[in-house]
């Protein structure tokens, strides 16, 4: 009789402590709301693979390097990436709280396009109605965007920008064909500057997004897993 393969797993990849914070404690309510996973990690409900929480560090070189010594592992061949965390909405009109799709990441090496996006916003929109999903291109920058760069970076076509997303796609993809997807929260938009995260309502209002978002990552791993060969 033959075995049947073990489904590929998912890493999904933050920067900061907050955001780590944000994502183990999701976790634990989705595993109280019924997503309970097997000992390996696997979400019973979904059929998916183990699913990780990778803290990288903050910015791209970060980012990037912490992705790409996950991936070398050959358990994690096949898996998913999806990076998330805070990002700085762009577009007039974006609050805090507001969410993120990426259609693809832009970074100076090159671009990646994301994988299931209509099927995150669809998620979002069932697992936090009301809430505000925007979709477009998420552009990479190497330091905190303010004030008049914000503006430059609209008139390229992104609609926000993030230190980390587009340096762990990257990473990604250059290390297998796999599935992978960005979706971030907006903490500070142009009306809406933030100083620092937590302090203020903008910050808190994103956490608790940020906390409410697993369910919609276990549910796109289970239908963007790539088809054994």
């Amino acid at each position: 009789m033959s075995t049947r393969p073990a489904p590929d797993p998912l890493l999904i990849a933050c920067a900061l402590g907050i955001e780590h914070l944000a994502l183990r404690s999701g976790d634990r309510g989705a595993r109280r709301a019924g997503r309970r996973r097997t000992a390996d990690g696997t979400d019973r409900r979904s059929g998916a693979g183990p699913v990780t929480v990778l803290r990288t560090g903050m910015g791209p070189r970060a980012a990037e390097r912490s992705v790409t010594r996950a991936l070398a592992d050959p358990a994690w061949d096949r898996s998913a990436v999806l990076a998330t965390g805070f990002c700085a909405g762009l577009a007039p009109g974006m609050h805090p709280g507001d969410l993120v799709v990426a259609e693809e990441t832009r970074d100076p090496r090159g671009t990646v396009a994301c994988v299931g996006t209509e099927l995150l916003v669809k998620e979002l929109a069932r697992t936090l109605p009301g809430r505000r999903v925007h979709t477009g291109p998420v552009t990479g920058s190497d330091h905190v965007v303010r004030g008049p760069e914000r503006s430059d970076l609209l008139a390229t076509g992104a609609i926000a920008v993030d230190m980390e997303s587009a340096a762990t796609l990257l990473g990604a993809v250059r290390t297998g064909e796999r599935p992978v997807a960005a979706v971030r929260v907006v903490v500070d938009a142009p009306e809406h500057e933030l100083v620092r995260i937590g302090t203020v309502r903008g910050g808190i209002s994103a956490f608790r997004v940020l906390r409410a978002v697993l369910p919609t990552f276990f549910e796109w791993h289970r239908n963007v897993l790539l088809p054994r060969r």
